[in-house]
């Protein structure tokens, strides 16, 4: 790898302000921290507008301001998250692709060593055939 940095390293870098952004929202958004306040949040409008029925309830049922908030939550959340996905894609390429050079230089050290053991294999072979003539002669 170039600077001796990893592939992860190197792609990592190459983002964008948007692209770590999205990567950030997307991560937050598929956990169970926000998950959890979420309901948290979505219980206690429920229960604020029940409880304040008489006097300051702001969306009463069937509750049309929160189903509003959850569609413009799910307009902007689903192409934040298919941009998340489409850079794992890009980072499940570009790791693959190293894996791909990486055992296509160990295939050709192997090769080498190969060549390397077979030389020094035959080299053996001549040296114990040229001492069993020498014994020979003698």
């Amino acid at each position: 790898m170039a600077n001796g940095k990893t592939w992860h390293q190197l792609h990592k870098e190459s983002l964008n302000f948007g692209q770590k952004l999205a990567d950030t929202v997307a991560k937050g958004m598929g956990s169970w921290r926000f998950i959890i306040w979420q309901t948290m949040i979505v219980a206690a409008w429920m229960i604020l507008n029940v409880v304040l029925i008489v006097t300051h309830r702001w969306d009463p049922y069937p509750y049309i301001l929160l189903n509003l908030v959850f569609s413009t939550q799910a307009a902007y959340a689903a192409p934040i998250i298919m941009m998340a996905q489409n850079r794992q894609n890009e980072r499940d390429r570009a790791q693959a692709d190293a894996d791909f050079k990486t055992n296509k230089e160990a295939k050709i050290e192997i090769e080498e060593l190969q060549k390397r053991l077979n030389a020094i294999e035959v080299e053996k072979l001549d040296k114990i055939l040229t001492l069993l003539e020498e014994m020979k002669a003698k």
